[in-house]
Parts: structure tokens; sequence; C-alpha cells
């Protein structure tokens, strides 16, 4: 793919590439819109270094693409930008964001299309990097038969796990989101299989015995970590991630306890998954 008004470097093979030639403070014109978009869709994940954003400019930047997310454990009375989720871990944290391989918020019924993460401090010694993982890879590398087995299920991803019981968040009135949704997963955009299980929220595989569902969805998480469909990503001050939510998954290293990281993250909104054969 060629581009005109941005640089296009990849970081591998499979995933991830760093954009140059933006300034995203500023209000994205027709064709650089387009090629990022699209660079976002070649690549699953693009980086951007060296941008001053304030909240604001942050939060337009994300409504380019779509409709903002709300986080399913945020209030409207937490401060003045709601649809920004604050992450943050310093020496009195538990437990981190994204410290597990998952899709964002994929127990919702129509999980988000992508997440534009916006980190301010980092740890020293080059700790708090992330890593992604390209979903399509891990579907196209399995066998045929595993690949017309996964087609044919669907999963349950729960947010009761993650968001009640290892954060202690109480639930809103209806509860943490919990939702059905298929396997795999057929893009809306590219039109691509993507694997779509995932050790944060996926609980367990419809129409299947426990230790059956448990057995499989163990495979799918082990080969969803395979390095060949990785990207590695240091953190500098003032760096962006923005990732597409229904092709790859990430996981946050935490390794730089007891020093502090924070960042800022919008989310975009997105529809509900489906599988086209």
């Amino acid at each position: 793919m060629t581009y005109q008004t941005i640089e296009v470097r990849k970081l591998t093979p499979v995933i991830g590439a760093e954009i140059f030639g933006v300034d995203l403070a500023r209000p994205l014109g027709n064709q650089q819109f387009q090629e990022v978009h699209d660079a976002l869709m070649e690549n699953l994940v693009i980086f951007f270094r060296d941008q001053e954003l304030t909240h604001d400019q942050h939060k337009d930047f994300g409504r380019r693409f779509g409709e903002l997310h709300m986080h399913p454990t945020s209030t409207k009375k937490d401060w003045d930008h709601p649809e920004i989720l604050v992450i943050k871990a310093d020496e009195n944290s538990k437990h981190v964001s994204g410290e597990e391989w998952h899709s964002d918020v994929s127990c919702d019924p129509e999980p988000p299309m992508g997440s534009i993460l916006y980190m301010k401090e980092l740890p020293p010694d080059n700790g708090g990097n992330t890593l992604f993982a390209n979903m399509y890879r891990a579907y196209e590398t399995l066998s045929p038969p595993i690949q017309r087995l996964c087609e044919s299920l669907t999963a349950i991803h729960d947010g009761a796990q993650v968001y009640g019981e290892r954060f202690g968040q109480k639930p809103g009135p209806n509860g943490f989101p919990r939702n059905e949704h298929p396997v795999v997963r057929t893009h809306p955009v590219t039109g691509r299989k993507a694997l779509y299980v995932n050790g944060n929220f996926t609980t367990r595989i419809v129409g299947l015995k426990k230790h059956e569902s448990d057995a499989l969805l163990a495979m799918l998480y082990r080969h969803c970590e395979t390095p060949e469909f990785q990207c590695r990503f240091a953190w500098r001050p003032n760096s962006i991630a923005f990732w597409d939510n229904r092709s790859a998954q990430h996981h946050a290293m935490w390794d730089y306890y007891p020093h502090k990281r924070l960042g800022y993250r919008v989310t975009v909104k997105g529809d509900k998954p489906f599988f086209r054969a």
C-alpha cells in the first residue's frame, strides 16, 4: 500500500507500524484521515511519537473514527472527561489494566472497534512495554479441521471475572456486561477472519462440556500468544498507540513495580461481532 500524506514504517512483517508526518493535535484532512485509517487496517496497530494533545484533542481524534465508547466501569462523576479511561499504575497497585492478553471490553454486546492510548509518564529502564498480536494470523495458522470447528462455535465473554473479581469494582444496576460472540469473527472492513477469544474475558464455549471448553480455550489462548504473531512497542512519553480491537489482542507488561505509569485511553465504539462463511 502506498501513502502520500504520511510515512509508514513497519515494526514487523505481520503487525505494527510507526506513522510519521502527522500532528494529531490538528484536525486530519480527508486524505490524511483515510491514509491513517488504511494504515490501521493494514497493520492492526499503529504508533505515533512526540504528540502533544489535550484531552479534548485526544477525543477529537477518536471521534474522527466514530462515536466514543464509555467504559462499563466508568461513571460521569469521575471527572470532566468520562470518555477517557485513565490508565495508571503505581506502588499501591495490586493489578494493572491490560496485564493479561485480551481484546478490550469483549464482554460488551458491541465491543469497541479500536482504542487510542496516549502515554504521558513511564517507569525507568524502558519498563511498561505493550505487546500486540495478530488474530488474523492466529486463525489462519490453525489446521483446517480446527478452523472449521472454531467457525461453528460461539463463546461467552463475561466482565465480572475482570472488573468484579480482579479489580473489586461494583457492578451497575444491570450487572457487569456478559455476552455471546462467535469464536471466529469476520472483520467488517477487511472481510478477513480473526480468532476472537481471549483469556481475560472469555469464560466458556457454548454447547461444549466444561472440560471440553476448558481444553479448547487453553489451546487457543496458547496459540494466540505465538511470538511470530506479535510486535512489542517500547513507549516514550507523548507516544500514542491505536489498535484495531477486532483483529488484534494486546498485553501490557507489568515489569516496573513499584514505579509509576500513567496514560489516557480513548475508545471508539464498534459493532456486534459476526461470522460470515
